[in-house]
C-alpha cells in the first residue's frame, strides 16, 4: 500500500532572519498586447432569486475547450478569438440549471448573469435501494469509458496565496501547461510546465516567518483523484471508508448521486479523508469531489502537511480541504478546476499568542488540446520539490498575461496587491 503522505503539497516554514530589499515581480499591465481579434467578456454571476453572488461557477464557450470559473465574488473575465458570428457563453453550477447566453460585443463587459436553482421530480426517477460503496466502485470501473482516452495538453491558470490572520503576505500567479496521459494510464508521465509567473510579498519586518508551498502547480496531478486514485479512490483503500447516499443533485443539468464517505476507525500511520463524491446517475462518471483530511489525529496531519519548520516553533494543523471538478463535454468528463486550502496555527515558545495562517492554491483549465505533438520534457517540468515563489524570476515576464485567461482576482485580492505594492515602494525608499 502506498503512503498518501507523499502525494500532496507540503508546507515549508522558514525564519526570515534578515530583511533584505523586497522584490516586486508583478506585471503593471494586463492587456497591453491583447490581440485585436479577441473578444473579452466579463461580469458577475448571481442567483436568480436571491441575487447572491455565486462562486466557482463554470463559464465556457460552447463547442470549445475554452473556459474559466468565477471567483469568490462571483466575477469572471473570459478572452477568446472572435468567431465572427454569434457569440455565446454557457454557465453551469452545482444545483443550478445551465444557462447559455448570447453576448453583445458592444456591451460584453460588466454585465450580470443569473442562474436558477434546478429542481426535478423524483417521481421521474426509479428509486431503488442505493449501495453507495458499489456506486463508487462502479464509477472507478467506468473511468475508461467516461474520461479522456487520449493524451492532452491542458492550458491552466494557477494562483497561490498566503494569509497571516486576515492579511495577505504572499500572492503568486502563473500560466501553466499540464501534459496528461490518457485516463487509462497512471500519472507517472504527467508533467506540469510553468510558462509565466509573477509574485508580490509583504516587506513587513514583523513577518518573521516565510510560508512556502512545495510543488504548488503540481496540484493538478496530486488532486485529480480519478486519474490518481491513490489519494482516496484506490480499491484497496475502500475498505477503510464508510459510504452513504446523501441526496440527488444536478450538475450540467444531469442528475447526480451525492455520496458521502468517512473513515472507519482503522489504525494507520497517515490520516484518511472525509467528503462527498458526485456521480452522474446515467453514465456513472465522477463529476465532482469535495474532501478534507480527517483531523482526529493532528500529529498524523502534521507529518503529512509539514516539510520543515524552525525548531522553536509549534505548528498545529487546523484544516486541509480540497475540491476537484470535471466538466462534462461530448459524453466524457474532463478535469476543470482544482482548489486546496491549508489552515494552520503557529506559535513561538515563550510567546503568548498564536498566529493563524491560510494557504490557498487553485487552478482552472482554460483550454485543452488532445493528442498534442509532444509531451512536456522532464527537463522543463516543475518538480514536486520546487517552490513557485523561489522560482518566480525563472518565469517572470514583464508583459505577462497577454490574452491568457485567468481567475479574476477578488476585490480583497486587488486591494491586497495595492497595499503590498505601496508597502514595497515605501520600504525601498527608506
Amino acid at each position: 500500500m502506498k503512503n498518501m503522505n507523499t502525494l500532496l503539497c507540503k508546507i515549508w516554514l522558514l525564519c526570515l532572519l534578515v530583511a533584505g530589499a523586497p522584490t516586486l515581480v508583478w506585471a503593471q499591465t494586463i492587456t497591453e498586447r491583447m490581440n485585436e481579434n479577441m473578444v473579452t467578456v466579463s461580469g458577475v454571476v448571481r442567483d436568480q432569486k436571491s441575487h447572491r453572488k455565486l462562486e466557482y461557477v463554470n463559464v465556457y464557450v460552447p463547442g470549445t475547450n475554452i473556459g474559466t470559473v468565477t471567483n469568490s465574488d462571483g466575477a469572471f473575465s473570459l478572452k477568446f478569438k472572435d468567431p465572427g458570428g454569434k457569440v455565446y457563453l454557457e454557465f453551469s453550477y452545482l444545483g443550478y440549471k445551465s444557462n447559455q447566453v448570447e453576448i453583445d460585443r458592444l456591451a460584453s463587459t460588466g454585465n450580470e448573469y443569473f442562474l436558477t436553482q434546478s429542481s426535478f421530480n423524483l417521481n421521474e426517477i426509479v428509486v431503488s435501494p442505493i449501495n453507495a460503496r458499489l456506486l463508487v466502485e462502479d464509477a472507478m470501473w467506468k473511468v475508461k469509458q467516461n474520461y479522456n482516452p487520449v493524451p492532452s495538453l491542458n492550458f491552466m491558470f494557477y494562483r497561490e496565496t498566503v494569509q497571516k490572520r486576515n492579511r495577505y503576505i504572499t500572492i503568486s500567479e502563473a500560466v501553466t501547461e499540464a501534459y496528461k496521459t490518457a485516463y487509462t494510464q497512471g500519472t507517472a508521465r504527467d508533467r506540469v510546465r510553468v510558462k509565466k509567473s509573477r509574485s508580490v510579498a509583504s516587506p513587513d519586518l514583523k513577518d518573521t516567518l516565510s510560508v512556502k508551498l512545495e510543488g504548488g502547480p503540481n496540484l493538478v496531478t496530486f488532486v485529480d483523484a480519478v486519474k490518481n486514485p491513490d489519494v482516496l479512490l484506490e480499491f484497496e483503500y475502500m475498505d477503510m471508508y464508510e459510504y452513504s447516499f446523501k441526496d440527488y443533485v444536478t450538475i450540467d443539468d444531469r442528475v447526480q448521486y451525492a455520496i458521502n464517505f468517512k473513515p472507519k476507525p482503522v489504525m494507520l500511520d497517515f490520516p484518511l479523508y472525509e467528503g462527498t463524491i458526485f456521480i452522474d446517475r446515467e453514465s456513472l462518471g465522477i463529476s465532482r469531489i469535495e474532501f478534507s483530511v480527517d483531523m482526529k489525529d493532528p500529529d498524523k496531519v502534521t507529518r503529512m502537511m509539514l516539510r520543515k519548520k524552525p525548531a522553536s516553533m509549534r505548528f498545529r494543523a487546523q484544516n486541509l480541504t480540497y475540491v476537484v471538478t470535471y466538466r462534462y463535454q461530448g459524453g466524457r468528463y474532463f478535469l476543470n478546476y482544482v482548489r486546496a486550502e491549508f489552515k494552520f496555527r503557529c506559535d513561538w515558545k515563550r510567546r503568548l499568542f498564536a498566529t493563524n495562517y491560510t494557504v490557498v492554491s487553485e487552478m482552472v483549465v482554460t483550454n485543452r488540446v488532445d493528442n498534442p505533438l509532444e509531451a512536456i520534457p522532464y527537463k522543463d517540468a516543475f518538480h514536486n520539490s520546487d517552490v513557485l515563489t523561489d522560482r518566480i524570476m525563472d518565469f517572470y515576464d514583464e508583459k505577462f498575461w497577454e490574452d491568457y485567461n485567468i481567475i479574476e482576482p477578488t476585490e480583497s485580492l486587488e486591494q491586497a496587491v495595492g497595499k503590498l505594492r505601496k508597502a514595497i515602494d515605501n520600504s525601498t525608499k527608506k
